[in-house]
């Protein structure tokens, strides 16, 4: 059964499954405008997925050919899935973040051998053993990989500026660290329940209530640049929080209020993480002896294959906000190279 959800104030979410996936769906918001309705997200591509965003937008009392425009939260296939079919049939604009659209151009041009390369070189940079790496190496022949068609937008959304959305007024916000376009949106109007704060905030997976959002690298095989996603998230979070927004609208989980409450979590949160893993790296590790030394929600030996390596590539994120901040260095001459604390 399709779950909707009227939020109030001209908007409604649709719970869109996500195939196989823990977190079960996402929260693809329906935003009322003049010019008919605008989705925040829309769900991963998958036919079942589509039927459930068809059959949500009926609850709402529209219908996908209604649909105005798509706001695109990051790129991922959870949120970015069903946008080229959104289009298709509505004849919507697509927006996204120009360092996700960058992201989205390059994924679509790659070849899937080059993913697989990419990802067997930096796994084995990591220290992953070579039974993890050789299926990897044995893919290489395949000429299709999932994902790798996703619509390219036709705008760009930029920060600080409103968006086009007529009667309303979202601004976006740049919150990089989960992705590095990946953008807040700030519904700048009064609370439909009078809640105190500053309007409503549809988060994507910036800011969830329960869980921790996943802040690994940055994947591109094309390109080299070296960046600290986790640093990038904490300095967002902080952003964020100073927003105040009466209540958050994520992508996952559920609405929720005390967003500064949220953000003093998740920041206590990746402090004591960072903390264990210096008490760690007492010892010279490589990321992937990291990974499997660190607390994650169930066992190392339990977690799948890719899940492990979306873990390595976590543990990754931390060791580079530890090198950036001077508590932790690369062993000379370590190969694959190993990090300790200083």
């Amino acid at each position: 059964m399709t779950k909707t959800f009227d939020h109030g104030g001209g908007v409604r979410s649709v719970q869109v499954p996500i195939p196989d996936n823990p977190l079960g769906h996402t929260l693809v918001y329906v935003v009322d405008t003049g010019r008919g309705p605008v989705l925040v997200d829309t769900g991963w591509d998958d036919p079942a997925s589509w039927d459930t965003l068809e059959a949500g937008l009926a609850a709402c009392g529209t219908a996908v050919p209604e649909v105005y425009g798509v706001v695109i939260t990051h790129h991922h296939p959870d949120h970015h899935g069903l946008s080229a079919r959104v289009r298709e049939t509505s004849g919507a604009w697509v927006a996204m973040h120009a360092a996700d659209a960058a992201i989205v151009r390059r994924t679509r041009e790659a070849r899937p051998e080059r993913w697989y390369a990419y990802m067997a070189a930096k796994l084995t940079a990591a220290g992953a053993p070579e039974e993890h790496i050789a299926p990897l190496r044995a893919a290489r022949g395949r000429r299709t990989l999932p994902g790798l068609s996703p619509a390219l937008p036709d705008r760009e959304i930029v920060p600080g500026e409103l968006l086009d959305l007529p009667g309303r007024r979202l601004r976006a916000i740049w919150t990089p660290g989960h992705t590095p376009g990946h953008v807040c949106l700030h519904l700048e109007e009064a609370h439909p329940a009078q809640l105190p704060g500053h309007g409503r905030l549809f988060s994507g997976d910036h800011l969830l209530p329960e869980i921790t959002p996943h802040i690994g690298l940055y994947e591109d095989p094309d390109d080299a640049t070296v960046t600290d996603p986790l640093g990038d998230y904490l300095d967002s979070l902080e952003r964020v929080g100073r927003l105040t927004p009466a209540e958050v609208l994520p992508a996952h989980q559920h609405a929720f209020t005390d967003a500064p409450a949220r953000v003093r979590d998740l920041l206590g949160h990746h402090e004591a993480r960072l903390a264990g893993l210096l008490a760690l790296l007492s010892e010279p590790l490589t990321p992937w002896q990291l990974a499997e030394r660190m607390e994650w929600n169930r066992p190392w030996a339990d977690i799948p294959y890719g899940s492990r390596n979306i873990a390595v590539s976590e543990a990754e994120s931390h060791l580079r906000r530890l090198v950036e901040q001077g508590r932790a260095e690369p062993v000379a001459g370590s190969v694959p190279v190993t990090y300790a604390a200083v």
